[in-house]
């Protein structure tokens, strides 16, 4: 399911570029990119990247598909996307279960209504998609704040889409974790209601408590351990599947970023010992 990306990879930030370039002790084993910081980049900024890129498999995470949003697919930039993704040769794309457009760019990502209406809504979308790109989309659970209109719960939602639309899913850990204080549910219980068989790989991240029952998420803190050991219960129920650490503000020195990759591959050598769930 994700062709040639393997192990614990890293999301790719400008601020990596020039420590990447003089070649870490530990390198991560692969990198994820977010195809729009890069198309149409040129000059210094765009041979840099190249040249951090060339000795790593790759995995595109997008930010900007509005899988959910009521205009539209932007038809210019999927045609931009699918010559990316080609040129670099990247068969593992995802993008976000949310909307990020209406009348122009949002800059957040905002929730879907839980309903089998929107799940229907968004599985054609998908369809659209998978057929301009020439692969399979891979979408994230993500992290929200309010859930208007709910008639089905998260995890409902979540497989309709998968099912309907044929698709996989990017599980963000950390978003589970990040919903199931704010909302009030179990993180494992959510895990076990996912479908093995749709889960591509995963995302792991810090974030901010702000109140006892208020987590926001901001991809700017080192991952806590609460978030570690629901890491572990993924791995137990779909196997160590690779595993991308997000940094995104609060930007310490790469080696301590890589230390996280490491505890990463530390976690996947461990489940790797004992048998999955239900074996």
């Amino acid at each position: 399911m994700t062709e040639g990306v393997e192990g614990a990879g890293l999301g790719l930030r400008r601020a990596f570029l020039q420590d990447l370039l003089a070649g870490p002790e530990s390198p991560p084993d692969f990198l994820e990119v977010v195809p729009e910081n890069w198309i149409g980049v040129g000059g210094r900024m765009g041979r840099d990247f190249r040249r951090v890129i060339e000795p790593y498999p790759l995995a595109a995470h997008g930010l900007s598909l509005n899988i959910g949003g009521p205009r539209p697919l932007d038809r210019d930039h999927l045609a931009d996307l699918r010559v990316f993704l080609d040129t670099l040769d990247i068969a593992v794309y995802s993008d976000h279960l949310s909307y990020t457009a209406d009348e122009g760019q949002l800059y957040d990502l905002l929730p879907i209504p839980f309903t089998a209406e929107a799940a229907a809504y968004v599985a054609g979308r998908v369809g659209v998609v998978q057929e301009a790109l020439g692969r399979r989309v891979v979408l994230e659970n993500a992290s929200y704040y309010a859930a208007p209109g709910a008639a089905l719960d998260e995890a409902e939602f979540i497989n309709r889409v998968l099912t309907e639309g044929d698709c996989l899913l990017l599980l963000d850990v950390n978003n589970v974790y990040v919903n199931s204080v704010n909302h009030g549910y179990d993180p494992h219980a959510f895990l076990d209601a996912l479908p093995p068989e749709r889960v591509a790989y995963f995302h792991i991240a810090g974030h901010r408590r702000e109140e006892p029952d208020l987590i926001i998420d901001t991809h700017g803190a080192p991952v806590i351990d609460p978030v570690w050991e629901l890491l572990d219960h993924a791995y137990r129920r779909f196997g160590s599947l690779p595993t991308v650490l997000e940094r995104d503000t609060e930007i310490p020195p790469l080696p301590e970023v890589l230390a996280e990759v490491a505890a990463i591959r530390r976690h996947q050598a461990a489940v790797e010992e004992r048998p999955m769930e239900g074996a």
